[in-house]
């Protein structure tokens, strides 16, 4: 039962010959926001101008340990190893570049809250980069959690702002942080 099963029925209810179109997708364990289109043309303009039309992706991490700097940035290229692994490295001729950025929200003496905010959509890049960073994300055994407090991946989408490709009106969505985030502060 998936978030795309559960739009495309009911958008069927409204007029059986409806039908929806993925345009940003989310790793399976992460949660909040994702974008589909109404019809195949409104996709495919979207997709292709994805990087132009989007403001704002932001996304809230809770990580393993302190994260002592208030902000910063990580910039490294992304490579895939043929067991479908994302791995970070600095030789641009090895992967594509991808650009994170994060700032402290809360901390313990455990956890982190950090918001997140991506330049570059790679797969898997703030789940690497956390890792990178010496802070992984919590539940992400994947790549290296030792700890699973939530019960879940510790990622949630939480803001997107993006021109409209029909009207080109700025809209901006945003969800609440996950209480079970929340809770471990």
């Amino acid at each position: 039962n998936t978030a795309f099963s559960m739009l495309n029925d009911y958008v069927k209810k409204q007029d059986a010959e409806n039908r929806i179109f993925i345009v940003h997708r989310l790793d399976r364990e992460t949660s909040g926001l994702m974008v589909f289109a109404k019809n195949e043309k409104v996709k495919h303009i979207l997709q292709e101008n994805w990087n132009e039309a989007v403001l704002e992706k932001t996304y809230v991490a809770v990580v393993e340990g302190v994260v002592n700097e208030k902000e910063g940035t990580i910039v490294s290229y992304l490579f895939e190893d043929k067991v479908f692994r994302v791995h970070s490295t600095q030789n641009p001729k090895k992967g594509l570049k991808a650009i994170t950025h994060f700032s402290l929200m809360r901390s313990n003496k455990n956890y982190s809250l950090l918001k997140v905010n991506i330049e570059t959509g790679r797969k898997n890049q703030i789940r690497v980069h956390m890792q990178e960073l010496g802070h992984t994300i919590v539940g992400d055994k994947k790549y290296g959690a030792t700890e699973s407090p939530i019960r879940r991946l510790g990622l949630h989408a939480q803001k997107l702002a993006f021109i409209h490709p029909v009207t080109g009106e700025n809209l901006v969505f945003e969800t609440k942080i996950p209480s079970a985030f929340l809770r471990l502060f």
